[in-house]
C-alpha cells in the first residue's frame, strides 16, 4: 500500500478490509509510509501488528534546461522489439546480487520471482528499456516511465564485474536526457538509503523529496 495518510486516517474496518484482501491471496500486508502522511498512521499500523521493516529514499531533480553527461567508456542504448530476453537477464543477475553499501533491502526474492516482475514491468506500454554496454559487453540495464510531466526511473541493475565503472551513471544521464527530450518537467527515482544507487543519484542532481517506513504484517 502506498500514499496511506495523504488523505486522512483509514478506519478500522477500512484496514480490515485491505488485511482481508491480502490474507485470501497469503501474502502480507506491506505499507510504504512516507513520513510526510499523518504521523497518526504509524500509531495505527504498529498497534495492529505490523513491523517496521526497512526505509526508502525518494528522491527528485528537476529537469529543464539542464545536460547531463554519461562516462566515455559506457554506451546506452534503448532495448527495443525483441531484446526483452537480454534485458531481461542483466538486470536480474544485477538485482540478484545486491550491492553491500548502504541500508540493505530487507526484500530477497528467486530468480524466477524477480525475472516475472521485471517481466509486467516491461510489458506497460510506456515503459522504456535500457541497456548498458562496456566494449561491447552488457553491462547493466535500467527502465523508464513517464506520465503528466514526470519521469520514473527504475529497474536500474549494473552486473557485479562491471560495477564502480560508470555503468549507473551513465543510465541515469540517458534517462535524464531522454526525459526531458520527451517533455518531463520531473526526475523521480527510489533507492536503499545511504546506498550507491542514491549516491549516483545525487551526483546526478538529484534531491530527498522524502523517506518512507516500509511495515509488514503477516496475515
Amino acid at each position: 500500500m502506498v500514499g496511506v495518510g495523504f488523505g486522512g486516517v483509514p478506519s478500522v474496518g477500512e484496514w480490515a478490509e485491505i488485511e482481508a484482501a491480502y490474507a485470501a491471496v497469503g501474502v502480507p500486508v506491506q505499507v510504504e509510509l512516507a513520513q510526510l502522511g499523518d504521523p497518526w498512521i504509524g500509531a495505527e499500523l504498529t498497534g495492529r501488528g505490523y513491523r517496521l521493516v526497512s526505509f526508502e529514499n525518494v528522491l527528485g531533480t528537476e529537469l529543464g534546461g539542464r545536460r547531463w553527461v554519461g562516462s566515455a567508456d559506457v554506451e546506452v542504448r534503448r532495448d527495443e522489439g525483441d531484446g526483452l530476453e537480454q534485458w531481461l537477464d542483466v538486470v536480474v543477475d544485477g538485482f540478484a546480487h545486491p550491492d553491500d553499501e548502504g541500508v540493505p533491502s530487507h526484500e530477497e526474492f528467486p530468480r524466477e520471482a524477480l525475472a516475472a516482475v521485471m517481466r509486467d514491468m516491461a510489458a506497460t506500454g510506456d515503459t522504456r528499456r535500457y541497456l548498458a554496454y562496456r566494449d561491447g559487453v552488457p553491462a547493466g540495464g535500467a527502465s523508464m516511465r513517464t506520465d503528466g510531466g514526470v519521469a520514473a526511473l527504475a529497474g536500474a541493475a549494473a552486473l557485479p564485474a562491471h560495477r564502480r565503472r560508470g555503468v549507473q551513471t551513465a543510465l541515469l544521464s540517458a534517462r535524464l536526457t531522454e526525459a526531458a527530450a520527451a517533455g518531463c518537467d520531473l526526475a523521480v527515482i527510489t533507492t536503499q538509503p545511504g546506498s550507491k544507487s542514491q549516491q549516483n543519484a545525487q551526483g546526478r542532481g538529484f534531491s530527498l523529496l522524502y523517506t518512507r517506513a516500509v511495515l509488514v504484517k503477516e496475515v
